[in-house]
């Protein structure tokens, strides 16, 4: 029995190293794949800077202009609460025509946000902090 104890005693230790080092090498593919994730978060994010938040603030701006989420967007808070507050307070009392104003102004803003170059968009709206048409 004592010599059968031993054998189970040496299976064990063997199923033991091996389970460290599995565990070992999906924490190693675990790091790798989380660094990678990261890079390719960072490049993304570091990208969103004339482009993609061209065509996002442009996009936002035909549909949900009337709400001034593509003044956040770009960094005019003052502006995207001003078209806020005036579809929601004073298109209240007025039946909407406050709304459908505001509305009409982020449409005409998302076309010219789509119309422009990317250059120029980044030279009008985040150098130049143009916050109106």
């Amino acid at each position: 029995m004592s010599e059968e104890n031993k054998d189970f005693g040496d299976k064990a230790e063997d199923a033991f190293d091996n389970a460290k080092e599995s565990a070992n090498e999906f924490s190693e593919n675990a790091k790798k794949t989380a660094d990678e994730f990261t890079a390719g978060a960072r490049e993304a994010f570091s990208g969103a800077g004339g482009e993609n938040k061209k065509m996002l603030a442009g996009i936002i701006a035909i549909i949900l202009g009337c709400l001034g989420i593509h003044k956040f967007i770009l960094g005019y808070q003052k502006e995207g609460i001003i078209m806020l507050a005036v579809t929601l307070v004073i298109g209240f009392f007025t039946c909407g025509i406050g709304a459908s104003a505001m509305g009409i102004i982020g449409l005409i803003e998302g076309i010219i946000y789509l119309t422009k170059s990317d250059e120029e968009f980044y030279n009008t709206y985040q150098v130049g902090r143009k916050p109106w048409f």
